[in-house]
């Protein structure tokens, strides 16, 4: 998971460097586990500094800052020039033909109408979906399906 450098002016017995665990917490000195799922470094910022000022520190400073972030994949397998796992650039949105891109766009033999994306929900079960990957390419819905961690698009091939 991501790795962030936590700096509290003045406390530098508070400094840390604190990676984000699997289920979305960082354990932060004095606070203990702090939930941190669904906000952004600046949100989380404000929450750990409004935790420091309720219990501990007079008019605390924290400066939050990602030093690395976890590596981030698609899988893309089936009929396209290379299939495999690729990395997901963490300061953009990849979107679906991005990934279909990124693995040598489709194989001369690709079902490009009934392109399986298979997403992982947040209680672990796996949806599919089916994409019609050419009206994408024509329309401009390529934005409906950003990429997402884990992702697995399979592409099948037509019949003859």
């Amino acid at each position: 998971m991501d790795l962030v450098k936590m700096q509290v002016y003045r406390e530098p017995d508070l400094d840390r460097d604190m990676r984000v665990s699997q289920d979305f917490t960082l354990v932060v000195p004095l606070l203990g586990v702090v939930d941190v799922s669904g906000r952004t470094v600046a949100q989380v910022q404000v929450l750990i500094t409004e935790l420091y000022r309720q219990e501990f520190l007079v008019n605390p400073q924290i400066n939050l800052a990602v030093l690395e972030y976890a590596p981030r994949t698609v899988n893309v397998l089936g009929a396209v020039n290379a299939p495999g796992a690729f990395a997901l650039p963490p300061e953009r949105t990849t979107t679906f033909l991005d990934a279909i891109a990124r693995s040598g766009g489709f194989g001369r033999m690709a079902n490009r109408s009934k392109v399986v994306l298979i997403r992982t929900q947040p209680d672990g079960k796996a949806v599919n979906f089916t994409i019609d990957a050419d009206q994408l390419v024509t329309g401009d819905l390529s934005s409906r399906w950003p990429r997402q961690d884990g992702d697995t698009i399979l592409v099948p091939e037509r019949l003859l």
